[in-house]
């Protein structure tokens, strides 16, 4: 059967009606891709954003001196590796006498999954433990040890806990020698941990240094 034609006026109405455009074949079906009729209105010019500006205050305010040791050196002195390596970096250090080191505290860590699940909270014994492996960064170095030494701990006193430490915080610690005996592989240190300039953890440390293994 031969279909009726529309008629021209007819046709243009009704694909304009519809949104075609006006480029059609004989039989009235559209050579173009639909196209909508209305155009959204040109937006208001934005002002121009300096990006990273307020990044880069806030970053300025904490940024850290230039380390002295990074992960790489720390695993040269230090036997503790992961999830056990508490110390991201050391700020100062001065042989035989002190050390000042940084842990960074990130929700990703082991021990954020049971302590505790519900309320990310840093282990107080994991917090001494950040500050005795800054300690052993002294004590297992020149002229306190000879290579190949280890060191553990003998005792721990006066540990005062003043804040919880969770995810974000940066424990900033420093361990001081206070007493030296090689003869006795005796070594006692004292330290402080601060979080946004602020005690957060602080006491008085015993370690021993074992003698490297026979070969």
């Amino acid at each position: 059967p031969v279909k009726p034609k529309m008629h021209s006026s007819r046709c243009m109405v009704f694909l304009a009606l519809v949104g075609y455009g006006a480029c059609f074949n004989p039989m009235g079906l559209p050579l173009t891709k639909p196209r909508t009729m209305l155009r959204m209105a040109a937006a208001d010019p934005q002002p121009a954003v300096d990006v990273g500006k307020r990044a880069e205050h806030f970053s300025a305010s904490f940024a850290h001196p230039a380390p002295l040791l990074v992960d790489g050196d720390i695993r040269k002195i230090l036997p503790h590796r992961y999830p056990f390596l508490l110390v991201d970096k050391v700020l100062e250090y001065v042989p035989g006498e002190r050390a000042v080191g940084v842990k960074c505290i990130t929700a990703n860590e082991p021990q954020f999954t049971g302590h505790f699940p519900d309320r990310p909270i840093m282990p107080g014994v994991l917090q001494v433990e950040a500050m005795a492996q800054l300690g052993g960064v002294v004590a297992l170095q020149p002229p306190m040890a000879e290579p190949g030494q280890d060191f553990f701990f003998g005792g721990v006193d006066n540990v005062k806990w003043r804040k919880p430490l969770v995810p974000g915080d940066v424990l900033v610690m420093e361990m001081h020698v206070t007493a030296f005996k090689k003869k006795f592989g005796i070594c006692k240190m004292s330290g402080k941990g601060f979080v946004d300039g602020k005690v957060a953890v602080e006491g008085d440390f015993t370690f021993a240094l074992a003698k490297p293994p026979k070969a």
